[in-house]
């Protein structure tokens, strides 16, 4: 890895600790709380790439768990990886890399359509096939019940994230005409 890259790793980092910034928004309905960190890994992803991305929200997280109050509502520790919402938190590193992924696969041809159903597919579908499972059984829900209280409470916001994390997307690839993808298929900056 380059020393760009391990720059751009730490600098989305540090953006997903900023969006944590944003307090959480705790509804009656559902235990989780709603915050603005769900955007991180559809950032990461779609600009940086499955590679970069996966690694820069690991790091994240890896920040998080040694007790730096990252994480919305100024937590951090290892609380935050065994509770209720924790899948959530889990399911972000594969929503990166699938989001980056797909972005990669789709560079050349990506408009603001395919950016935002590919922050749908990873930054909401692949986050709830993780969370919601595990909210379900942290909760004694059973697993209908749970989806249908987390797509109730979060959907509406995380499609409003996913549009502006695909308008961010579109915005570095038009002032970045030059990125491309490598031989790897990996977008390279």
């Amino acid at each position: 890895m380059s020393t760009r890259d391990l720059t751009l790793i730490a600098l989305f980092a540090a953006v997903m600790a900023v969006l944590g910034a944003f307090p959480p928004l705790m509804l009656p309905i559902i235990a989780i709380p709603i915050t603005a960190q769900s955007m991180g890994p559809m950032l990461m992803g779609g600009i940086l790439g499955a590679k970069r991305g996966t690694l820069s929200m690991l790091l994240f997280l890896v920040l998080v768990a040694i007790g730096l109050p990252l994480l919305s509502g100024g937590r951090g520790g290892l609380a935050p990886f065994v509770g209720p919402w924790s899948g959530f938190i889990y399911g972000w590193v594969i929503a990166a890399f699938l989001i980056g992924w797909l972005t990669e696969r789709f560079w050349n041809r990506l408009g603001p359509v395919s950016a935002f159903a590919i922050c749908v597919a990873g930054g909401i579908g692949a986050i709830y096939a993780v969370g919601v499972p595990w909210f379900a059984a942290m909760s004694g829900l059973g697993l209908g019940e749970a989806f249908a209280s987390s797509a109730v409470a979060f959907v509406p916001g995380d499609l409003v994230k996913a549009a502006v994390a695909s308008a961010a997307i579109i915005i570095v690839k038009r002032a970045y005409p030059l990125i491309g993808r490598n031989r790897a298929g990996a977008i390279r900056t």
